[in-house]
């Protein structure tokens, strides 16, 4: 596979994907980026180190997917357990070569500098970052509740209470920093709409491309769906499932290398949406309400919106989007029917109810394979999975219930 992806796209799409946690409370991420961007400016800090605590800051909470979770971050300055998906956020981190020295800012983002500052085991330039990171975090939970209303206003109070913390939970040098990088008004204001945004659409312009290989997306990918799937305990390792079940009709259905490939990283993507939906509603033990099944509806169109600013994975992301679209066109959320719908996307829809039913979910137990195999041909039936791909999973349904859930 010769394709190149570049690596800031990646950060971005990651950091969109971390958003959506969130609900209706985004760019959690992205104003702690900005934020310690504008510190490592104010230290005087080279272009290369201001862009690196950017990213961290961007991706410091990759470890949380849980809207319960999102809620405290974003509502509660302390609260026990704070620092379970800082430990979550680094081991996924340190898996990858490009982010493995993010790692340890992002495991120590939520510790006490009274903690750190006396951690012999901890580098010096690690805790100081890392007790950055928590800084501005912090700074940003206690203006949440501000933004598009009284930000400029309860700005005194915010400085005054990220001082009532130093020596404590942040390093006095860090907030003698802090204190005078916001004293302007400007810097307040950055962090709204849209002058965020603008200030995002300056670094990825300014920001030099970096190059990984297809090999390294993949691996990539496999963080975005272990971030996804970690989200319930009933959705553990769904999207490997789909991935591996993918490929496997892909190659049974003698598409090239190239596109088996392809196939397996959409089937690793296809859910990154499902970061948006309430926990409430994918652990809700019952029949969903015309309300859940709405909001459940959206996820695959958020999937689509998240990928398609990586530039040269197009395909991929129309396949991932596609899942719950149906030959008859009864599908969702864009409707495709018929030539539409290619025949990887298919192959990912298929692969994607298959695991689901042989998955435990809250409303019910994971189906024998009998079970499984009679509601796939039904559903080929009605014109809601692609027949001819049904057929080969029933032609061995042992292999796939291996691959789909093993």
């Amino acid at each position: 596979m010769t394709i190149t992806i570049d690596l800031r796209q990646v950060v971005y799409a990651l950091a969109d994907a971390l958003d959506l946690v969130g609900v209706d409370e985004t760019a959690h991420g992205k104003r702690v980026g900005y934020m310690a961007f504008k510190c490592a400016e104010s230290l005087d800090l080279g272009k290369t180190a201001r862009e690196r605590l950017f990213h961290i800051g961007m991706l410091h909470d990759c470890g949380v997917s849980s809207t319960e979770e999102h809620t405290h971050l974003v509502e509660e300055m302390l609260w026990e357990g704070a620092d379970a998906h800082a430990e979550i956020g680094a081991t996924l981190l340190e898996g990858f070569s490009y982010f493995g020295e993010y790692a340890p800012i992002v495991r120590y983002h939520h510790t006490p500098w009274e903690e750190l500052r006396d951690n012999g085991d901890v580098d010096r330039e690690v805790a100081k970052d890392a007790n950055l990171i928590f800084l501005v975090d912090r700074v940003d939970a206690l203006s949440a509740v501000h933004y598009g209303k009284d930000l400029l206003q309860q700005t005194g109070n915010i400085r005054s209470a990220i001082q009532g913390y130093s020596g404590t939970l942040f390093s006095p040098e860090l907030v003698e920093l802090f204190m005078q990088v916001s004293n302007s008004e400007a810097f307040w204001m950055m962090l709204e709409p849209p002058h965020l945004q603008r200030f995002l659409f300056d670094m990825e312009r300014f920001t030099a491309p970096q190059p990984v290989s297809f090999d390294k997306l993949k691996q990539l990918a496999r963080i975005f769906a272990t971030i996804v799937d970690a989200k319930s305990h009933f959705t553990f390792e769904h999207s490997v499932g789909v991935s591996r079940l993918a490929r496997h009709l892909a190659e049974r259905s003698g598409l090239p290398f190239d596109t088996c490939e392809r196939i397996e990283v959409a089937g690793l993507l296809h859910d990154l949406g499902k970061l948006r939906v309430p926990d409430q509603v994918l652990d809700k033990p019952g029949p969903l309400d015309a309300d859940d099944k709405l909001m459940l509806h959206r996820h695959s169109f958020e999937t689509y919106q998240v990928l398609r600013e990586i530039e040269g994975i197009e395909d991929i992301a129309l396949w991932a989007a596609y899942h719950h679209e149906a030959p008859n066109g009864q599908g969702y959320p864009f409707r495709r029917s018929g030539e539409e719908l290619t025949q990887e996307a298919r192959i990912i829809a298929v692969a994607d109810v298959f695991q689901a039913l042989a998955q435990d979910r809250p409303y019910r137990k994971a189906m024998e394979l009998k079970q499984i195999l009679d509601l796939i041909r039904q559903m080929a039936a009605e014109g809601r999975l692609d027949s001819e791909l049904v057929s080969m999973v029933t032609s061995a349904p042992e292999g796939c219930l291996k691959l789909a859930v093993s």
